[in-house]
């Protein structure tokens, strides 16, 4: 479905998804500003929806948007040219791009795991070194013994 054949309800809700959940908030509350049952009605549908609760609104149609690319692809790049050595190449450079894309997207992963694993070890290491210095500056000093006669 295409942005001018979709009707206004679905056009309205793209373009809030675009914005984020924040948009999805604004418009609720202004629902409840002006006539309150256009407030709850979108409140009702953020929590059907699961828009309230998730992350990010964009998250929730990038799997529709994924499987759409992915179908899209294999529509236009399987279709047969009337040239099977063609074919047969284009075949086996989809299939090699494809393989790229899913071990570019992995390493991504592992960079964004490696990266979150580092902030929260140096965060650990620094919580460590702030408890030893409070530690150590709460420790009763040991006062040397005192030199005279009695």
């Amino acid at each position: 479905m295409t942005t001018t054949t979709a009707s206004w309800p679905t056009r309205a809700e793209m373009w809030l998804d675009d914005r984020g959940k924040g948009a999805w908030i604004a418009a609720m509350v202004l629902g409840f500003i002006f006539f309150w049952p256009v407030g709850l009605a979108l409140l009702a549908y953020m929590i059907w929806s699961k828009r309230m609760f998730s992350r990010s609104c964009r998250s929730h149609n990038n799997h529709r948007e994924q499987a759409a690319r992915s179908w899209n692809m294999y529509q236009s790049g399987f279709r047969s040219s009337g040239n099977s050595a063609f074919d047969a190449y284009k075949a086996d450079t989809l299939k090699r791009l494809q393989q790229e894309q899913d071990e570019f997207e992995a390493f991504l992963e592992r960079l964004r795991a490696s990266k979150d694993k580092s902030e929260f070890d140096q965060y650990l290491d620094d919580r460590a070194q702030a408890a030893r210095e409070t530690k150590g500056d709460s420790a009763p000093e040991k006062s040397e013994p005192a030199t005279g006669s009695y």
